[in-house]
């Protein structure tokens, strides 16, 4: 079976001089930020001393700007310009990633058919979120043949009813606007034919600079004048969530700066706060953690892959139910900040899961 990466790939310049290749530059910013030191970077990346010192004198000279900075007693850190590089290398791959992650997939599934002869896999339809990437990530290594197609929850559950995916993924609050949400994915969703088995329930808020500078609260908040929301695209169940929220609290989305000022994962908007171009966003909780950031728990939703009951026979699906009911993955999702694995893998009807 065939493992298709495809990793974000960028150059940068300054005027009209000659493109850099950033990857050994941020490899190397990234080890000097880690270590603390030059040569510990270095060594860390199996680099000389000479190359690693060259590397930054020459990238300074192209960006007229220093790269890092030293102490005595402080050992070195990087210049808010060299930290500003990494942000952006972060955005980047936040941005495009899950898009690269699909077309690999593909590549994987087409790669099979043709040289191997393969055809057989598991179609999978979902949102982007992290207990999705570790689940992929025990497909992978249980080589497990997974077509992955990242989309909006409403459009993979479409895809289901089309027959289109074998498991659609989307995710439901608790509480008041339960009702509301599971009406939007009801047309596509079969009581009678259809299953669900339990990802994981998790922690939406609001992602805020660390220290939390602005005094953000609540939603109310948002619709303050000093403060410069970043927003999901239009579609993505976080968004349809928060206009749900902001509709149940009376709050028009049209007095909040920049709420059509978008970003297609919580990790972008993550990203775009911690740099400093935004105050506050709405998300999952693990990308506001892994982004240094503070979050404000606002709702706990439930994530489900919605599924034929038929399918369950199929060998290839109870292979991915086996892998979403061990006590290993389970344990990854009750490491993802924010999650809660307690009834990943269940197997409910949607009777059951919503009355």
């Amino acid at each position: 079976m065939y493992k298709v990466r495809i990793k974000p790939h960028w150059e940068i310049a300054h005027g009209e001089e000659t493109p850099l290749d950033t990857t050994d530059l941020l490899n190397l910013l990234t080890a000097i930020q880690q270590t603390g030191s030059i040569a510990k970077g270095a060594e860390q990346l199996r680099h000389s001393y000479r190359h690693a010192w060259g590397l930054l004198r020459t990238s300074e000279q192209l960006f007229g700007h220093s790269l890092i900075e030293s102490g005595r007693g402080r050992g070195t850190t990087l210049t808010p310009f060299a930290s500003k590089l990494l942000w952006a290398d972060r955005m980047v791959s936040a941005r495009l990633s899950p898009t690269l992650d699909s077309l690999a997939s593909e590549l994987e599934i087409e790669l099979g058919k043709t040289v191997e002869g393969k055809s057989k896999t598991v179609r999978l339809n979902a949102s982007h979120g992290f207990a999705v990437a570790a689940l992929l990530n025990q497909f992978n290594q249980a080589k497990l043949p997974v077509e992955v197609r990242y989309r909006h929850s409403t459009d993979a559950v479409a895809a289901l009813s089309r027959q289109e995916c074998d498991l659609a993924g989307f995710h439901v609050p608790l509480g008041e606007f339960e009702k509301p949400a599971i009406a939007m994915y009801a047309k596509w969703l079969n009581k009678r034919s259809d299953c669900l088995i339990h990802l994981a329930v998790r922690n939406q808020g609001l992602f805020v600079a660390p220290g939390n500078p602005k005094q953000i609260l609540d939603l109310p908040d948002l619709i303050r004048s000093d403060l410069r929301f970043v927003n999901r695209e239009a579609g993505s169940g976080t968004r349809t969530l928060l206009e749900l929220m902001l509709a149940g609290q009376g709050i028009s989305h049209k007095k909040i700066n920049g709420f059509e000022n978008t970003e297609f994962t919580h990790s972008a908007v993550a990203a775009f706060i911690a740099s400093g171009m935004a105050d506050v966003g709405f998300g999952v909780q693990t990308a506001s953690q892994r982004f240094g950031l503070d979050f404000i728990p606002l709702v706990r939703e439930r994530y489900f892959f919605a599924l034929p009951t038929a399918s369950l026979n199929d060998p290839l699906v109870q292979a991915v139910v086996n892998i979403l009911q061990s006590p290993t993955f389970r344990s990854v999702v009750d490491d993802l900040a924010g999650y809660d694995g307690s009834d990943t893998g269940k197997i409910q009807s949607l009777q059951e899961a919503f009355g």
